[in-house]
Parts: structure tokens; C-alpha cells; sequence
């Protein structure tokens, strides 16, 4: 058995296509999925993605073609994801909040022979798709006018396949809060790599994992990555809902929870008698990553899960830099943590010394998960061999990496420099802010002056909130101008848009 692993391993990769022929070597009966449709086994996945990839072959997909993929999380993003990497053509992922305009971007510069979509997006995809394979991934009822992955499955033999010269390759867009979304190609991974996570985030063999974030994200396909490595149970919803979530994981019985910080604060402002009603008794592990733990959110989450949370920082372009356990969250709610084995993270100011202790510099990261290249980025900012993040931070004494927010967001008014994420945090402190966020516009006076953006949880006014602030922090640090929202606008990981609160021209009634 072992032989025929590691020959399997040897002629497919280390990719999807090779992990999963490798898992249903090893452990057929066991189950890979569980989705709102039912569930999968291994060996099951394994038969399901040699018809579809003969399907997509006889549709002209050949090696080095990709196929784009516009899926929620279900059995249609990770059978395509197979499917096409055992054809050697790579596989794009887009994001499902994009507008089409992005869309149009994406798909004129990246010219996929085939976009797999769930039919939702239909709307979306139609007439800017034009000379692109449409394949529906998941069907709304009623008929529809593009084949079916269900349909293709139907009609081609499940026999195994030969596999290909070229290793397919991954692209995971950049997230876009602050531009277009740029395409970041990845490999098949590394055994270095997942020693590194695993080596601070105890994640076991065999177990449940219910991967609430993204799939189509950097940390969602990360452990699409790991389940294959680890032989993991993958439970999947196809859209995010606070109590969904728990149910699923009391139902599952999962060990670990993949998620965003977002999704564990909507999870925490349900009500208490929604909490209790669910058993999430069998979680050793919930990983958040993807946007910062603000305020005082994984002391509250600890205070009512338990002590399993770890928070993980890092970038699509380097994958993890640093992973922060319940231990450090404990003595530094909010930190980003310490780097993981095999990697290593240097802070620098802005001619490229290292800064001590206590001082902020520019974040830089070097791993075995770096990206291999960046579609139209023009490059990204190296030193030494080491990649930047965009973000400035500090290290305590402790050694703890707090992430202060991006380079291009750091404000500076009347000669002072500002990083909004300490004035976020210091709001969402306050009992009755729900959500901030905090920029810098334009002053006459000052060059820059700061702009709070607060969707509060219970009534205060705009003074309330900045004698409070100036109580707590520096008076350069306090907005000038406090607008109220119903909510902020965010992408699907949970990653706040400020540049559309840029774009906002006067207060909200």
C-alpha cells in the first residue's frame, strides 16, 4: 500500500489530483465531504473526478489551459478543482462577491477555456463570458441552459486517467480592498509547508473539519490543502449563517472550525439562549485568519468556546507568517502571534534596518509557501529573499508580531503618524459599537484628518464616542468626523472595503 501512495504521489503530485488519488488509496470508505447535498467518500471523489475530467477533456481542456471556478463552498468547487488538475491545466479561483466589472477584469486577462459557476451567478456571467465552455456547478430549480456538472458526470466512464506532463497550478486572487484583484499563482504545495501550520495549530488525522471561510480564499483553500494531507472529513455549507454554523458543528461533531474574525463575532451576537443550544463540546481547534481580531473578540470567543482558538497572519502572497495559540491571545488579545517553523519574518523601516523591539517597521516574510508569481502585480517588494506583506507591525518583548494595518493606510495629521487599527480596536471596546472602521481624507489644516465609520449596537451620538476616544488615546489619534452606517461594507472573507467608504461623499442620514 505504502508503495503504491507514494508512486501515485510521485506520477500526480502533491496538488489535488494526487492527494486525493493517494486518499482514496489509503482510506476509500472513508469520508472526504459532507455538503447540504449528502455526503462523499474518498474513493467516491476519486471515481466522480475521472468522469468529470474526461468530460472536460472531450471539451478541449489540454494541459496547460485553465478553468475558472465561481463556486460556494461545495462538492462542485472541490470535484472541478480535482477534475481539472488531473487534465494539467490550472485552476482559477474568483471571487462570488465580485462585480462584473472586476469579472470582465479577471476574465479577459486570464482567458479560461472553461468557467465552472454555481447558476446563482448566472446574471453575472452571462454576456461577459463570451468564447468561454459555461458549466453550472450547482443548479437552482427549474431548467437550465448550460450543462451540468451532475449532467457531465453521467455520461463518461469513471476510468483512471494518465497523468499529465505538467503539474497543475492554482491561482487565488488577491483579496482587492484596495484594487483590482490581481491572480497569485501557487504550486502543488509542500510537506515543509504543512509541518509549519501544524507544528503550532494541533489539527489531527481522520478528524471533521467544518471550513466555514471561503474555499475560493487563501485560508479556505489552505485547509482544503490540509485535508488532504490529513485524510479530513471537510463539512461544507454552501453560504456562511451564524447559527448554521454551530448547528454544523454540533451535528458533525467537528474538531476543528475554519473560519474568519467576522464570523465568529456574528456567531457571538446571537443570542444566549442559541448559544447553549447547540454541543460544539467536540472543538479542539477553531483557525481564524484573514482580517485582524479586533478589540476584545478572542477573549469573548475563549470566554464562551473555550481556549482553542488560533489566529494565523499572513498574505495570499506568502500563506501564513505567523500563527497566534490561546496562550497569546490570552496575555495579547490581538496579536498575530510568532513565526511558525521554517519561517521567518523580519521588520524593517523604510531604508531597510531592522527595528528593534517595540518599534514598527515594514513586515516582511519568508517561508516555503511563497507565491511562485503575481498576474499584472508588476513584481512584489523583496529584501533579502524576504517578501513584503504591505503591512507595518511590531514585535513585544515577548517576541509577538502586532500587525498595526497597511503601509498605504497609515495616516499622517499635522505631522503625526496614525494607524487606524489601534483607533478600531480602541472603538469596538466601547459597549455600543458593533463594527468600525477608520480612514484619512483630505485637510487644509492638517494634510490628513481621520474619519471614524461606526455601526454602533446601540444608540450614542458622535460626541459620546469622541470624548471616550480622547480618554483613551492620543488627541491626534481622535476622528475628527464620526459617521454612523447600518453596516460596513465587506468582502466575502470578511476583510473591510475601505475604498468604497472612500468613495462616500457626506454622512449618512
Amino acid at each position: 500500500m505504502l508503495l503504491q501512495v507514494a508512486r501515485t504521489l510521485h506520477g500526480w503530485g502533491l496538488g489535488a489530483a494526487g492527494g486525493y488519488a493517494a486518499a482514496a488509496l489509503r482510506m476509500p470508505d472513508h469520508l472526504s465531504l459532507i455538503d447540504d447535498i449528502g455526503t462523499l467518500t474518498f474513493s467516491e471523489v476519486q471515481q466522480r473526478t475521472n468522469s468529470l475530467a474526461r468530460a472536460l477533456s472531450e471539451r478541449g481542456v489540454v494541459e496547460g489551459d485553465s478553468v475558472a471556478l465561481m463556486c460556494r463552498n461545495h462538492r462542485g468547487f472541490v470535484e472541478a478543482t480535482v477534475a481539472t488538475a488531473k487534465l494539467g491545466a490550472d485552476v482559477v479561483y474568483l471571487n462570488t462577491a465580485f462585480a462584473k466589472s472586476e469579472l470582465v477584469d479577471v476574465l479577459d486577462r486570464g482567458r479560461p477555456r472553461v468557467l465552472v459557476f454555481d447558476e446563482e451567478f448566472a446574471p453575472l456571467v452571462s454576456g461577459v463570458a463570451e468564447g468561454i465552455d459555461l458549466i453550472v456547478a450547482r443548479r437552482e430549480p427549474g431548467e437550465v441552459s448550460w450543462p451540468t456538472l451532475a449532467g457531465l458526470l453521467q455520461t463518461h466512464k469513471p476510468v483512471n486517467l494518465t497523468p499529465p506532463r505538467r503539474v497543475s497550478r492554482t491561482v487565488i486572487l488577491t483579496s482587492g480592498t484596495t484594487g483590482s484583484p490581481k491572480g497569485v499563482s501557487r504550486g502543488t504545495g509542500s510537506v515543509a509547508a504543512a509541518v509549519a501550520l501544524l507544528s503550532n495549530i494541533p489539527l489531527k488525522h481522520g478528524r471533521r473539519c467544518h471550513v466555514a471561510a471561503p474555499l475560493f480564499h487563501a485560508w479556505g483553500w489552505a485547509h482544503f490543502q490540509l485535508g488532504m494531507v490529513l485524510g479530513s472529513t471537510l463539512v461544507l455549507r454552501r453560504r456562511f449563517d451564524p447559527e448554521s454554523c454551530l448547528a454544523a458543528v454540533a451535528e458533525q461533531r467537528c474538531d476543528s472550525l475554519v473560519a474568519v474574525p467576522v464570523m465568529l463575532q456574528r456567531i457571538l451576537e446571537l443570542p444566549e439562549r442559541t448559544l447553549r443550544k447547540y454541543d460544539t463540546g467536540s472543538l479542539r481547534v477553531v483557525a481564524v485568519s484573514g482580517s485582524s481580531l479586533s478589540g476584545d473578540l478572542a477573549a469573548r470567543w475563549m470566554d464562551v468556546f473555550g481556549d482553542t482558538l488560533y489566529n494565523v497572519y499572513g498574505s495570499t502572497e506568502c500563506a501564513w507568517a505567523t500563527i497566534a495559540g490561546p496562550a497569546d491571545l490570552r496575555a495579547a488579545p490581538g496579536t498575530a502571534g510568532r513565526p511558525p517553523v521554517g519561517t521567518e519574518v523580519r521588520l524593517c523601516d523604510d531604508v531597510g534596518q531592522v527595528v528593534a523591539p517595540g518599534q514598527s517597521g515594514r513586515i516582511f516574510v519568508g517561508n516555503a509557501m511563497m507565491v511562485e508569481g503575481s498576474e499584472g502585480s508588476g513584481g512584489q517588494s523583496l529584501r533579502d529573499g524576504l517578501m513584503a506583506t504591505g503591512d507595518l507591525g511590531r514585535f513585544d518583548a515577548s517576541g509577538r508580531l502586532t500587525v498595526e494595518g497597511r503601509v498605504d493606510e497609515m495616516i499622517v495629521s499635522g505631522g503625526e503618524n496614525v494607524y487606524p487599527q489601534e483607533v478600531e480596536d480602541c472603538l469596538v471596546r466601547h459597549p455600543a459599537v458593533r463594527e468600525a472602521a477608520v480612514i484619512g481624507v483630505a485637510d487644509t489644516d492638517f494634510g490628513q484628518r481621520l474619519r471614524a465609520f461606526v455601526v454602533p449596537s446601540s444608540p450614542i451620538s458622535s460626541e459620546e464616542l469622541r470624548t471616550y476616544l480622547t480618554a483613551e488615546l492620543a488627541r491626534y489619534k481622535v476622528p475628527r468626523d464620526v459617521w454612523f452606517l447600518d453596516e460596513l461594507p465587506r468582502n466575502d472573507t470578511g476583510k473591510v472595503l475601505k475604498r468604497e467608504l472612500v468613495r462616500l461623499d457626506g454622512p449618512p442620514a
